[in-house]
């Protein structure tokens, strides 16, 4: 395709495309400008003889390809004319939703590492008030070792890390967050080493922290593990211990590039203002059965995914009202928290107006009742529905507790959950969970079918 008719592709189509991990030898920071240069008017352009080689290294494919087929070269990374997200593991263009054009600190790329759409379906809850209708939007599918609400984050971070030249990515949470176990996935993905700081109790700060669910991810893929306790946590703070080991190894000759707790600040908040551009999407194009949702509801653990919801939602034709479920902190620490990203995007808004925080920790952060596991295995029992039990879960059993406590405020309201994955926490309350299991017993075997033996045979 010719230069102009390439630029006449781009300008007219607000295209996303997308760039290899490997650029063939081109430079990573003068291919910004020229992707820039692409939503200028066509007029605009002038290709120094630089950019019109990049130009010529890149290729337009009109292809219904997967965007989940292994990728065998380089060369695949293309931009389709049929999928506006890249082939998985490369990088792309960004262009925002029409209704957050307005917003600052706008991306400029991002990194295919999710699978989207993810999918949204009616959710029959046990005991629901048949008055209330509640969907689920499973952003627990968005990958394998990469599930979760993390990764769409993850998208824009890596991005900016990848254009500051890092080597390796700096992350902080607790023992078994999950939101670590995403971010060290996809520093091997990207061909970028994963350093974890973990909180843990006092007392096993020098001891190897074990392979139990996230931490066995983290550790199949090469992370490095440093433990503080929980004490050192607060009295420190996640920035400043973040800036001490990004220090410590920049000493060493590395280029880290920090990512805050939850990946939320205001380039990740983008996850989630993309995640509500998506659910429109889905909407429209009449794909989950439904043509509206009254509320949004979801776990609140770092700030960004209730930011991005909130603001996308208001800004958006959702016009969903949303309910954050805090499991930690309190309601005034998160309205706060959430403001700051808020004006860090300059969205000139209040967070008290767009979106109602709700103390739905219970015990405490990843700390579980009874109650609460309880209610967790009767909606695995009843709908195949799993939930973590120290985000989603306590978020949904916040909203039952609202909705039977309330049920006028969510009679004739269509409800769609966030389902921000997670599954691997459960492994930390196996011995909590044991007791609710059951269903369980020996084979027993009649003598007369033991004295038989002409049904004996192989094993398998």
């Amino acid at each position: 395709m010719a230069h102009s008719a390439f630029l006449s592709y781009l300008t007219g189509k607000s295209a996303l495309w997308s760039r290899p991990i490997a650029d063939s030898g081109l430079p990573h920071s003068p291919l910004r400008p020229l992707f820039h240069s692409a939503f200028l008017p066509a007029s605009t352009h002038t290709l120094s003889a630089p950019r019109a080689q990049a130009f010529s290294k890149l290729r337009v494919v009109n292809t219904s390809a997967s965007m989940d087929a292994p990728l065998t070269s380089a060369n695949e990374c293309a931009v389709t004319e049929r999928v506006k997200r890249p082939m998985m593991l490369c990088e792309g263009l960004y262009s925002p939703p029409i209704w957050a054009s307005h917003l600052q600190s706008i991306p400029s790329h991002f990194y295919s590492l999710g699978h989207f759409p993810t999918p949204i379906h009616r959710w029959n809850l046990p005991n629901l008030s048949p008055a209330t209708e509640v969907w689920i939007k499973r952003d627990d599918l968005t990958g394998l070792q990469l599930s979760g609400n993390k990764v769409r984050k993850l998208e824009f971070l890596f991005s900016q890390a990848k254009a500051e030249g890092a080597d390796c990515v700096i992350t902080i949470g607790g023992i078994h967050s999950n939101h670590c176990r995403a971010t060290a996935v996809a520093a091997r993905y990207l061909n970028l080493d994963c350093y974890l700081i973990l909180r843990t109790s006092r007392t096993q700060v020098n001891e190897d922290p074990g392979l139990t669910g996230n931490l066995l991810v983290e550790r199949m893929v090469g992370a490095f593990i440093e433990l503080v306790s929980k004490e050192d946590y607060q009295k420190i703070g996640s920035e400043a211990l973040g800036m001490t080991l990004k220090e410590r190894l920049v000493k060493i000759g590395r280029r880290p590039y920090v990512i805050p707790v939850g990946g939320s600040n205001s380039l990740g908040t983008w996850g989630y203002i993309e995640a509500v551009r998506e659910v429109e999407q889905q909407i429209k194009e009449n794909a989950i059965g439904t043509s509206r949702f009254d509320d949004i509801v979801m776990a609140c653990g770092s700030g960004a995914t209730t930011a991005g919801l909130a603001l996308g939602s208001h800004l958006s034709t959702l016009q969903a009202k949303v309910h954050a479920y805090a499991v930690c902190d309190d309601p005034d620490y998160f309205y706060d928290y959430t403001q700051g990203l808020l004006d860090g995007l300059s969205a000139g808004i209040r967070s008290r107006d767009i979106v109602t925080v709700v103390d739905a920790k219970g015990l405490g952060y990843a700390m579980s009742t009874v109650e609460e596991l309880k209610y967790l295995k009767e909606i695995a029992e009843t709908t195949g529905v799993i939930l973590d039990p120290v985000y989603s879960g306590k978020a949904l059993f916040g909203m039952f507790n609202d909705m039977r406590n309330n049920p006028e405020e969510w009679t004739g309201r269509k409800v769609l959950f966030i389902h921000t994955g997670g599954l691997l926490c459960l492994y930390d309350k196996v011995q909590q969970l044991q007791p609710l299991m059951g269903k369980w017993q020996h084979f027993e075997i009649a003598q007369p079918i033991l004295q038989d033996s002409s049904g004996l045979g192989k094993m398998f």
